[in-house]
């Protein structure tokens, strides 16, 4: 009996080892893969696209592109803003714009009369703009002479300025900079007043190069929320006045306290404030308004500096310029000071346009 159980269950071993036992998993993975094939879809045709081939080089926690793509021509000023908004791992940032404003008439026979004219006007205004972590430094060099010659008449200057300017600031936070920096201010010729003078000499002179020459040199902070408004506020602030022409050097004049004064010092608090208006496509309107007041005397008297410039774009090179200044300094004049100037002429920019990532800093993959 024991040896037919033996038997029996050696029996029955052979029988059940024999058969081919299905593989669960594999079935549960093909039915699995199945469903995820028939249930896909094509996001954005995202499966038919492919990442381009970019070099890149990682420093730390930054990624730099080998082979950059090309950017397109910037058309305004860099800002601390759009330094601390791109995308790119860049440290110079440099802008410059170059015009020509001319106007001319000639007249022959002409029974109304006139006489033959011709103006030019050159502007040019540079930014060469530094940035490393949370500091930056910014250079702007704004320079402009202009003149027109009139049958009959001597040869007179209609605008003639030279503006530097240079500013560090470090990052604190919510578009706010920690600003301190320097800003001058003069001309290249000689000026004179042509109503008192038609026709005037050299010692004619009402002003020259650094007669008056104008520097600020103040701490602050700056606000700087987008690329068209940006505020400095600066508490302290010591502003110099140079006469560096001893036939200017006389009490009175631009704020001098005595003759053969080439020196005035003030200390104050300076505001500056930039803010421009896309009025339509091709058309903006820059508004700068500069406040001085002295603490040391005369705080009512604010020295107030504003100008506007109404930029009409025809194409990349043509550009017709409206431009307003207006100016109280009670050191100079008691009184306001205006000036008006309308042109047409060649404009050309050179810089780059800078792409950003509002949300974030993180650098995004091309994708072909």
């Amino acid at each position: 009996m024991k040896k037919l159980f033996s038997v029996v269950f050696v029996g029955l071993n052979l029988i059940l080892f024999s058969q081919k036992r299905p593989d669960l998993s594999k079935i549960i993975d093909s039915i699995a893969q199945a469903n995820w094939t028939t249930a896909n879809t094509v996001l954005d045709s995202i499966d038919t696209e492919t990442l381009s081939n970019i070099k890149v080089i990682k420093k730390g926690d930054t990624i730099i592109f080998k082979d950059r793509p090309q950017l397109s021509l910037q058309d305004m000023p860099i800002t601390p803003y759009s330094m601390f908004n791109t995308v790119e791992a860049q440290r110079w940032f440099i802008f410059g714009q170059n015009s020509l404003v001319f106007n001319q008439s000639s007249f022959s026979n002409w029974y109304a009369g006139g006489n033959d004219n011709i103006g030019v006007i050159g502007k040019v205004n540079y930014n060469f703009n530094y940035k490393t972590g949370k500091h930056f430094l910014e250079n702007n060099v704004q320079l402009g002479y202009g003149f027109v010659t009139s049958t009959g008449q001597s040869t007179r200057k209609t605008e003639d300025y030279i503006n530097l300017s240079s500013n560090y600031g470090y990052e604190l936070g919510s578009n706010y900079y920690i600003s301190t920096g320097f800003q001058f201010a003069s001309q290249f010729g000689a000026g004179y007043n042509y109503s008192l003078t038609p026709d005037p000499t050299y010692d004619d002179r009402v002003s020259k190069f650094m007669a008056p020459g104008y520097l600020n040199l103040g701490l602050g902070i700056s606000y700087n929320p987008n690329d068209n408004f940006q505020l400095v506020m600066r508490p302290i602030n010591g502003k110099f006045t140079f006469v560096l022409d001893p036939h200017l050097q006389q009490a009175g004049k631009f704020g001098l306290e005595r003759d053969g004064q080439s020196m005035r010092t003030e200390l104050g608090a300076m505001v500056n404030a930039t803010y421009r208006i896309n009025i339509m496509k091709d058309m903006t309107l820059l508004n700068k308004l500069n406040l001085f007041s002295n603490y040391l005397e005369h705080f009512e008297r604010v020295d107030v500096a504003y100008s506007a410039a109404l930029n009409m774009k025809f194409n990349r090179f043509i550009t017709t310029v409206v431009t307003f200044d207006m100016v109280y300094d009670h050191d100079q004049i008691a009184g306001l000071q205006t000036k008006q100037t309308l042109g047409v002429g060649l404009t050309y920019n050179f810089g780059f346009k800078l792409e950003r990532d509002k949300n974030s800093k993180i650098i995004n993959p091309f994708i072909k």
